[in-house]
């Protein structure tokens, strides 16, 4: 991806350096979540999002202990281990500009939009954090992988999480890092126009097997839109050969069943809730390709 030089997104909240301590709650939306050495998965695997809203990416797409907030999501990092410690000074800070790049291209793709839909776009802030931070959904450790947090608006993100994606679960590169991020910022867009919320009020009424199908298609949905991103960002000219294989291949990486085989052995279908790697794929790719809101109805389309 061609982002050296570009502009900067300002809503960055750099908490590196201080820590927080406290009991996980369930709360976030949406995360990359990656196990990290069993099941559980409540971000990206949800354990309290708002059901359309955005499967927490990776946070429980690993697992099976339901995601810890809507969604994301989209990993299990080990805390500050010896991944943390490798990334040096200077590593850090390009990614940082990597992580601001990004946000800033999602910023203008996503305020076109949505003002072309009626709908205002109060830009997210993407904070940076290391080993714990506490959000208004709680307090979570790196080993929940990013999230969104709409009672904030904020996207957390701990930047060994990179790290852990490309070392442990084979999905490097700079657009598979960036999927990631749009990921997490398609559910700020799907907060805003609802979803979230909606799955939040329906889910105190679902079983658990009923709020794991629903999480899926909230997860879809933020997979959908960061394809959308993607398609706009091909448009510009920024994308590199092989960027797309990277996203996708970072999609088949963090799909529910291929993350379960890797880790457990065997796959458990009911505990689904972020999405298959065929799915995630599926839906990452019918964004891209079409660049359309309307093409990411996850809700109302088999999955």
């Amino acid at each position: 991806m061609d982002w050296k030089g570009r502009r900067q997104s300002r809503n960055i909240e750099d908490r590196r350096g201080s820590s927080s301590r406290g009991r996980t709650s369930f709360g976030r939306s949406g995360g990359i979540r990656l196990p990290s050495g069993g099941i559980r998965r409540s971000g990206l695997s949800f354990k309290t999002i708002l059901i359309i809203g955005v499967i927490f990416l990776v946070l429980k797409l690993i697992g099976i202990d339901p995601l810890q907030l809507l969604g994301g999501n989209t990993g299990a990092l080990n805390g500050q281990s010896q991944t943390e410690r490798q990334v040096t000074p200077a590593r850090q800070d390009e990614m940082t500009q990597f992580v601001a790049t990004v946000l800033a291209e999602t910023e203008d793709v996503w305020n076109t939009i949505m003002q072309s839909h009626g709908f205002a776009y109060p830009e997210p802030t993407l904070v940076l954090f290391s080993g714990a931070v506490s959000s208004a959904c709680g307090n979570a450790s790196s080993a929940s992988g990013p999230f969104y947090c709409p009672g904030d608006q904020k996207v957390y993100i701990d930047l060994t999480f990179f790290d852990e994606l490309a070392q442990r679960f084979k999905a490097s590169g700079d657009f598979a890092q960036a999927y990631v991020i749009a990921h997490e910022v398609g559910h700020h867009v799907q907060n805003l126009i609802g979803v979230l919320p909606e799955f939040n009020r329906m889910r105190r009424s679902m079983s658990q097997t009923e709020e794991n199908q629903m999480s899926i298609r909230v997860e879809l949905q933020a997979d959908c839109f960061a394809g959308i991103w993607g398609h706009y960002t091909e448009q510009k000219g920024l994308l590199e050969r092989g960027d797309l294989e990277e996203a996708l291949n970072a999609a088949r990486q963090i799909g529910d069943d291929t993350l379960q085989r890797r880790t457990q052995g065997f796959v458990v279908p009911e505990s689904f809730n972020h999405g298959t790697s065929a799915q995630r794929k599926k839906w990452f790719a019918r964004g891209f390709e079409s660049g359309r809101l309307e093409a990411c109805d996850t809700l109302n389309s088999p999955v």
